[in-house]
């Protein structure tokens, strides 16, 4: 069959990757455009093998194999197939299980089954090399990817490299389309800004310090402080007696059109960090209020903040529990992702209350 199909070991590609970008294995390090990292794979394999591609199947490892936002993002994208192993955390390192097992076994079944007659490989693990073998013998060209290495040498398997019929390199600036070092978060800056004066007035005087703009605090904060009449408490707080005050929930308001659009663009654009979850909530929430009622309804909810009424603070967890990565089934969600989906609930709220005034 005169076509292509590649097989991605994502553990080693954007291990790789990170390594040769920012001198760390870590992959939390990189931000990842994998639209853009599928269509380049799909360019280069039909260039490289003069085959139209069939498929891509995207290996990696996963906690409890639940996928993850970028795995979600990925199976809905044409002609990608996602295999997800187990990610399990040894000795303080997170390592995958099944992931080789796996894309031996696929690549065994595609090169017995004349599924394809070339299959590119991104992997540097020598354990596929008696699955490369095999295919070699049912008459499959096997084309072996690298990524460029951090100290110029080989991170692949030398007998893997050895068995490859076509060997090719991807580079930095190939690499640099679709992957980038992750910029350092807010907090790691102000971590490492000194606390003294950098720069001298020509005087010979040290200039004053920059001032940098006041934090806007977050609930987090807010329910840590004192008030003349009572603490600011969030929603799960049993001391608080929620009145409720009628406030329709998300489901109430959205039609099943809706639903299946939103669990679309959950699946392919919401990364699933609980800051964005709970935007994303309130932004829909907000935008489906009856017109009549949007501003009567916003008006009260905020009176209470950072307090979320019981019921639909509840579905926002229930919400956040779709994505693997926050909580499950059973609303176990950490105090602190709990905080952050208030946080940006509130977010949410606020940006969505100025777009509707100035719609108005």
């Amino acid at each position: 069959m005169d076509r292509c199909i590649v097989l991605v070991d994502a553990g080693y590609l954007l291990g790789a990757a990170a390594t040769l970008l920012t001198g760390d294995a870590t992959r939390s390090r990189l931000s990842v455009d994998h639209g853009q990292l599928i269509d380049q794979i799909r360019q280069r394999a039909e260039a490289d093998t003069g085959q139209t591609l069939l498929r891509i199947y995207w290996f990696d490892g996963a906690p409890d194999r639940v996928p993850q936002p970028e795995h979600r993002r990925l199976r809905v994208m044409p002609r990608v197939t996602v295999r997800l192993g187990l990610l399990t955390r040894i000795e303080g390192r997170f390592q995958q299980k099944g992931v080789d097992a796996a894309m031996h076994a696929q690549l065994t079944e595609l090169a017995r089954n004349h599924a394809c007659s070339d299959i590119v490989l991104i992997t540097g693990d020598g354990d596929l090399l008696p699955g490369v073998m095999a295919a070699k013998d049912h008459g499959v060209a096997i084309h072996l990817w690298a990524v460029q290495a951090a100290d110029g040498e080989y991170n692949q398997s030398e007998d893997l490299v050895a068995e490859a019929d076509e060997r090719h390199l991807l580079d930095r600036v190939w690499l640099t389309q679709a992957i980038k070092a992750a910029e350092s978060s807010a907090a790691e800056q102000e971590a490492k800004a000194p606390s003294s004066p950098l720069h001298t007035a020509p005087g010979g005087e040290p200039e004053p310090p920059v001032q940098m703009p006041p934090r806007i605090p977050n609930p987090s904060a807010l329910a840590q402080r004192p008030a003349p009449a009572a603490t600011m408490r969030w929603s799960s707080d049993t001391g608080w007696v929620d009145p409720d005050a009628g406030f329709p929930l998300l489901r109430d308001l959205t039609t099943a059109e809706q639903e299946w659009a939103d669990r679309e663009h959950d699946m392919t654009q919401v990364t699933g960090e609980p800051r964005e979850v709970g935007r994303t909530f309130a932004t829909r929430w907000t935008q489906r209020l009856p017109q009549d009622q949007a501003t009567q309804l916003i008006d009260a909810l905020t009176e209470a903040t950072p307090r979320i009424p019981r019921s639909l603070d509840g579905e926002l967890l229930r919400y956040a529990a779709r994505f693997g990565m926050i909580g499950n089934e059973m609303l176990e969600i950490s105090e602190d992702d709990r905080v952050d989906l208030r946080a940006g609930f509130w977010d949410g709220i606020t940006l969505n209350t100025g777009q509707l005034a100035t719609a108005r």
